[in-house]
């Protein structure tokens, strides 16, 4: 058989020999089987006449190769390339990088998620027409590379679909963006900057201007209203943040081409999940791995201790992962399905189905700041929350700096945040799954937001979250009433001598966007309305406890 040639193409340059040599050894990936060629600026009409532009790598290998889609807006060069592309191309592998439709050369508008759906089916259909697609396809990528696999699944999945690699990627940006009607502020306000200005022509200055964008958007958003604060960030760069901010009903038909659930119930292609523990999308990756599974479709789970960014940045465990079940996918189709957890507090990776089989352990919220098994009657607990003065947000799902577990002390001494501590285990206790707290509320304004964390205390005082969800309230919903906030889910073990802590509060500014108390999503400095919670004793947070 004969080499595959790649008409036009270039070999990979020493720098990136070098660094995909680098991250071989440093990852622990499957040696290199092939040299790689590359033709630049691979033109693919869409079927309203725009032109999207790809890179098309090849493997030097002695007869056909599947083809791997990786669809990116955030261009086409290092650390992309290397990442999404390269590694792949070097252990076999025909792969076709594209830059989404208005990013770093292919024409049309960039609008995020909007135009996905048909822009991938075009390019398939582009793609069955070239001379080297052998009739072979998988799909892979991270975040936004993830989403629009979702995206080409969602009507009729392509036949020629043998394997999917979904790294941290939503089904549904819509339920991204507005999590239970709180606005996820400080991850989409962040990636909009970035992307906004990622193809500045002054990268230098975009580059400084992007310093420190944890400070950098705390202060944008520091006063009010957000929408001003917003556009002194963003200035023109990103037009869609408005747009999210003017559609908080996720049911609006402006979401519609941006939800790609029915993905999940049409695709039969083997699919490998990816999502962290502190990843914005981990709800979404564990639904999608219940769908999927439940369904019979084959389905692999790996779940980490990572942030978004730090599963996107592939860590060796996800890339070696993904690759292993690109080449299953091509010679031994996958079957049933596995999960692979990592459950912190020292234990480790586990092999094991998800959700697995756990007890409901109920700890009730003691008023007078006890977290107990047993129900204990008292006076309500009460706070009071100032979107004049946020409650600020410590760590957690976020793409920013200072994600993950972090240090809760200093949170915890505010007076706006209550706080429930159990005694001191003597044994372990393992948590996994779904955590729930049950919160019996009455509030004096009806628009109000519920935040409740999930922290384990260590020997020396040390509060580090685990798990967190929040609630938006409003005039539909009683002012005395009990509500389930969902804190999504965890895999820890509690070891001796900790203890288990619960916060509750009206906020976490500026991961989700401050409640102004009035009802409007957007209201000016002289509008802001506080709120006084009173939590009753018999709120309860419900654990998934496996011993």
């Amino acid at each position: 058989m004969t080499s595959i040639v790649v008409d036009g193409g270039r070999p990979l340059g020493p720098g990136a020999r070098l660094a995909g040599w680098g991250l071989e050894k440093a990852w622990r990936l499957p040696p290199r089987r092939a040299r790689v060629k590359v033709r630049r600026a691979v033109r693919v009409p869409m079927s309203d006449g725009t032109v999207l532009l790809a890179d098309h790598y090849t493997p030097l290998t002695a007869g056909p190769a599947a083809t791997v889609l990786v669809r990116c807006p955030y261009g086409r060069k290092a650390p992309f390339s290397v990442l999404n592309a390269q590694l792949l191309a070097e252990r076999g592998h025909q792969v076709l990088l594209q830059s989404c439709r208005g990013t770093f050369g292919s024409g049309g508008k960039f609008e995020p998620m909007r135009h996905e759906i048909s822009d991938g089916r075009d390019t398939v259909a582009w793609l069955r027409e070239q001379d080297w697609f052998d009739g072979r396809l998988l799909t892979y990528g991270a975040s936004y590379l993830g989403f629009v696999q979702w995206a080409l699944l969602r009507d009729d999945p392509p036949p020629e679909l043998l394997g999917a690699v979904v790294q941290v990627g939503p089904h549904d940006f819509s339920r991204s963006a507005y999590r239970n009607g709180a606005f996820d502020l400080a991850n989409f306000l962040g990636w909009s900057e970035m992307v906004g200005g990622q193809e500045s022509p002054n990268r230098i200055r975009h580059g400084l201007r992007t310093l420190r964008p944890a400070a950098r958007l705390t202060a944008a958003v520091a006063g009010s209203p957000l929408r001003a604060g917003a556009r002194a960030l963003l200035g023109d760069r990103a037009p869609w943040f408005e747009s999210w901010l003017d559609h908080p009903d996720t049911t609006d038909p402006f979401w519609t081409p941006l939800q790609c659930g029915d993905a999940l119930t049409r695709t039969s292609v083997p699919t490998l999940l990816v999502g962290g523990w502190h990843d914005i999308f981990l709800a979404q990756t564990l639904e999608q791995y219940q769908v999927l599974s439940s369904r019979g479709v084959p389905t692999r789970l790996l779940v980490g201790p990572w942030t978004h960014e730090q599963a996107v940045m592939k860590a060796g465990t996800v890339t070696a992962e993904s690759l292993d079940w690109l080449d299953r996918c091509l010679t031994s189709p996958p079957r049933g399905h596995s999960a692979r957890i990592w459950t912190g507090g020292g234990v480790g990776w586990q092999e094991t189905d998800w959700p697995p089989q756990a007890d409901g352990r109920r700890w009730y919220l003691d008023p007078a700041g006890a977290l107990s098994a047993e129900h204990r009657a008292g006076d309500p607990a009460v706070f009071r929350y100032d979107p004049s003065d946020p409650t600020p947000s410590v760590g957690g799902a976020i793409m920013l700096q200072g994600g993950g577990a972090r240090d809760n002390r200093v949170l915890e001494a505010r007076p706006d945040v209550l706080v429930f501590t159990g005694p001191p285990l003597t044994a372990p206790l393992d948590v996994r799954g779904a955590v729930t707290a049950q919160i019996a509320v009455t509030r004096d304004n009806p628009h109000a937001d519920l935040f409740v964390r999930l922290c384990d205390v260590d020997p020396r005082g040390r509060s580090r979250n685990l798990c967190d969800g929040i609630l938006r309230l409003t005039g539909d919903d009683p002012l005395d009433t009990v509500v389930t906030v969902d804190l999504l889910a965890t895999a820890h073990r509690f070891a001796p001598g900790h203890r288990l802590r619960v916060q509750v509060s009206g906020g976490a500014h500026p991961r989700f966007a401050r409640n102004p108390g009035t009802g409007t999503p957007d209201a000016t400095s002289a509008d802001l309305r506080p709120t006084t919670y009173r939590i009753a004793s018999t709120s309860h947070l419900v654990l998934p406890t496996t011993n």
